[in-house]
């Protein structure tokens, strides 16, 4: 049990569940999600077009889950600004730039230019997400575990928790990342980086799905729950629905905190428009996103398992 502070530990109940587990609806795609909106032509998805999307699920899912997940640029203060955002739900918002820069075998990643932590606690978030493309192995692994060391510095400096988000690649050129490697990767990076200041771990699925054996996939997820310092919680990545919702209670029965569902609540919303995107929001949306809380809030081991916090009388004057 880890003591932690006052703002962050609030920052968590904001995001969680009345039992301390995780469901946050995850909108914080970006020029992915153009290329999906349209995979002829992204760039002629506007600006306003992924704002409209983001804002239409928001407005249709956000009194299921615990939090929502939202971008700076398309949809976090745009949500706000329409009332999307219940005001029971807490609000998590992205701080990293979209994709990667370097070389696609030796990644880099860096803080949105013009946001910063700090506008993300002024503009009333209660956690930020930090996205990094990470392998144990490759040439900027030291770089990107300074990054996040210094990203979760200022995360403490304002009081606010933060949840980390690494995707793993491979560092073969013009190879993918096997199921083995995958699972290694996964669970060494929970390893390495949530002693680093992190408060939650976003981790991806630790086996290729392609892989249906349910006692690998548990075993698995355990290894992840022994290898991170912190809760984690689990992406839903671009598998379908009812493979993530084999995967979720997999994990949450293995030691996982919750999720972050995006595509496995919403994809199909993508290729419509107008009416039928929201009926398909409204009905097919809600009971996937309904059925994952109930889920979750089930099965997940709750954030009191891993944090408390110290409150003397006197705390005010130091804090």
């Amino acid at each position: 049990m880890k003591n932690l502070s006052i703002g962050k530990l609030r920052g968590l109940q904001r995001i969680t569940s009345s039992r301390g587990t995780f469901t946050c609806l995850a909108l914080d795609h970006r020029q992915n999600l153009r290329k999906t909106l349209n995979p002829a032509d992204p760039a002629s998805v506007s600006d306003i077009d992924l704002s409209r999307f983001k804002l239409e699920v928001t407005d249709a899912l956000a009194d299921l889950p615990t939090a929502v997940l939202l971008d700076p640029e398309f949809s976090a203060a745009q949500t706000v600004a329409a009332n999307a955002v219940p005001k029971q739900t807490g609000l998590v918002v992205a701080v990293e730039s979209t994709g990667y820069s370097g070389e696609p075998t030796a990644r880099q990643s860096q803080v949105l230019p013009g946001w910063s932590i700090e506008k993300a606690k002024r503009m009333g978030a209660d956690a930020v997400k930090l996205l990094v493309y990470y392998h144990p192995d490759s040439l900027t692994a030291a770089e990107i575990e300074a990054f996040t060391r210094q990203v979760a510095s200022e995360c403490r400096q304002y009081d606010l928790a933060i949840m980390l988000e690494p995707l793993s690649y491979s560092v073969n050129e013009g190879k993918k990342l096997s199921s083995a490697e995958k699972h290694r990767v996964v669970v060494e990076t929970a390893r390495r980086l949530t002693p680093l200041g992190v408060d939650v771990l976003k981790a991806e699925f630790p086996l290729d799905v392609s892989d249906p054996d349910e006692t690998q996939w548990a075993a698995a997820c355990a290894e992840i729950t022994a290898a991170s310092v912190t809760p984690w919680i689990l992406l839903s990545a671009a598998v379908n629905y009812e493979t993530y919702l084999r995967q979720v209670t997999v994990a949450c029965k293995a030691g996982a905190s919750g999720i972050a569902v995006g595509r496995a609540v919403w994809q199909e919303a993508v290729s419509l428009e107008g009416g039928p995107r929201l009926d398909f929001l409204r009905t097919i949306g809600r009971e996937r996103l309904g059925r994952l809380t109930v889920l979750c809030t089930e099965l997940a081991k709750p954030v009191s398992d891993f944090y408390t916090a110290e409150a003397p009388f006197d705390w005010y004057k130091t804090y």
